[in-house]
């Protein structure tokens, strides 16, 4: 039989609803990988395995298997907190601390049928693109071991990449799954903002963050997703008053069917054109030309156009940056166990007027109008998901943080403003360099249009055919 990593995590579940697979066995079959490769890709912080074989057992004599995710191996974020499981946020801060109880999301995932493995790879707190901290070695690409896997959710994606995981959730509130998906070669899908309950965005400043899949075909990304929304029948189960403008039923449909042909807008604009100096890499353009050509030859219409100028937003997601670091609880004392960018960030951000967030987060909102406006005419818009090339390990200034900002704007000017939109989009590896490396492009949909955007990555999934490209621990 071929063996369990190299099957996808829809596979995986066929097989172990037919009894085909035993739960026991995917989990021992990943956590001996984890053992043997994590020392050297840095994806995990914490491994739980004794606790996965005993979820393992539980689930294959407690759990329906009608669960969405039966039986199926995965990994909680290091910024999700899980009762009796080592918490750390990325940060020397929290390097012990361990809660008592979980946030909704892995309590969501438990309910799907799905067994966590421990702790994935996070900078500290989140805040950075790239997963490196002083908590545990950094997070590295595994296509080269000199390269960055980008971030947040950067250990998610060496994990995945790795086949040391099926699937992972990951956690996008500026890129932070697009990034690391491309880094690493996978598909990242972020969702609209409020469609997953559990990480929806609507209780963080300036609803930016929102939990979304990263998987290495179009399909295993639906399937998670839909793990990830908690559902009573075909009603998403929303406690937020907002909700995604349609529900049609569960995702992977989309995504296995790859139907329709649609509108698609191109543009190579950012919003952070009129502050830095923004220069796409000839390999990031690669991946854009190889994406664009292959949607023309599938027969979808193809526009280019330029977005409107935003002079204002730099300044305005700064703020948002910069007082969201604010609110990490952390007194003078103890500020030296906070990294030199961190540190920077929350004196930067408890500095800022009131008066200067709210003009912030009204410059945001507008620009919110602003984009879903200019996009309105196309079923969906792509853009290069990153202007370089995954970036070395320590190529980000960590004492200057205005120049590390500047960086990393410049790696990835094309991510942030999705958040701000509260857009759904997705990144797909489309492209190789001639060294190997994975480059993605992304597909940004209208408000709630993942089943568009996952129609038309299977359709390019099948005609380019990346689920067939591995890194060499594979």
């Amino acid at each position: 039989m071929t063996e369990i990593h190299r099957l996808t995590a829809l596979e995986q579940y066929r097989l172990l609803q037919k009894g085909e697979l035993g739960v026991v066995e995917v989990v021992d079959h990943y956590l001996e990988r984890i053992e043997r490769l994590n020392p050297e890709l840095g994806a995990f912080h914490t491994v739980t395995a004794e606790r996965a074989r005993a979820r393992a057992t539980e689930v294959e004599t407690s759990v329906p298997r009608t669960a969405p995710l039966w039986g199926l191996a995965y990994a909680d974020k290091d910024l999700v907190r899980r009762a009796g499981v080592r918490t750390t946020f990325g940060s020397r801060l929290f390097a012990e601390f361990v809660p008592d109880e979980s946030d909704e999301l892995p309590l969501l995932l438990d309910r799907a049928g799905a067994i966590s493995l421990g702790k994935t790879a996070t900078p500290e707190f989140g805040l950075p693109s790239y997963t490196e901290n002083l908590v545990a070695p950094p997070a590295r690409d595994p296509y080269d071991l000199r390269l960055g896997a980008g971030g947040s959710s950067g250990g998610a994606a060496v994990a995945v990449a790795a086949g040391m995981l099926p699937f992972a959730p990951g956690s996008d509130g500026g890129g932070s799954i697009r990034i690391p998906a491309a880094a690493c070669g996978l598909v990242g899908l972020k969702p609209s903002r409020g469609l997953v309950p559990a990480g929806s965005g609507q209780d963080s400043l300036a609803g930016l963050p929102v939990a979304g899949p990263l998987a290495r075909t179009v399909g295993d990304a639906a399937l998670l997703l839909d793990g990830m929304i908690a559902r009573r029948g075909d009603r998403i189960l929303h406690h937020h008053t907002l909700r995604a403008p349609s529900d049609g039923g569960p995702y992977l449909a989309a995504a296995v069917r790859g139907e329709g042909r649609f509108q698609i807008g191109l543009t190579t604009g950012s919003p952070w054109d009129t502050e830095y100096d923004i220069t796409i890499a000839p390999e990031a353009r690669d991946a854009l030309d190889t994406a664009r050509d292959a949607l023309v030859e599938l027969g979808h219409g193809m526009e280019e156009f330029q977005v409107e100028p935003a002079p204002e937003y730099a300044e305005a997601f700064r703020v948002i940056w910069q007082v969201g670091a604010s609110q990490i609880p952390v007194d003078e004392a103890a500020e030296e166990l906070l990294e030199p960018l961190t540190r920077w960030l929350v004196h930067r951000g408890r500095s800022i007027p009131a008066s200067d967030l709210a003009r912030a987060l009204a410059t945001l909102s507008g620009y919110e109008r602003s984009i879903i406006r200019q996009f309105d005419s196309y079923d969906a818009v792509l853009m290069p998901t990153l202007a370089m090339t995954p970036r070395p390990l320590g190529w980000y200034d960590q004492e200057d943080g205005d120049r590390n900002f500047a960086q990393q704007v410049q790696y990835t000017p094309f991510t942030s403003f999705v958040n701000v939109a509260g857009l759904p989009a997705i990144t797909l590896p489309v492209h190789r360099t001639i060294d190997g490396l994975p480059m993605g492009a992304q597909l940004i949909g209208r408000p709630g249009g993942e089943p568009t955007l996952l129609a038309l990555a299977r359709q390019l999934e099948r005609r380019l055919r990346w689920d067939r490209t591995h890194p060499p621990q594979w």
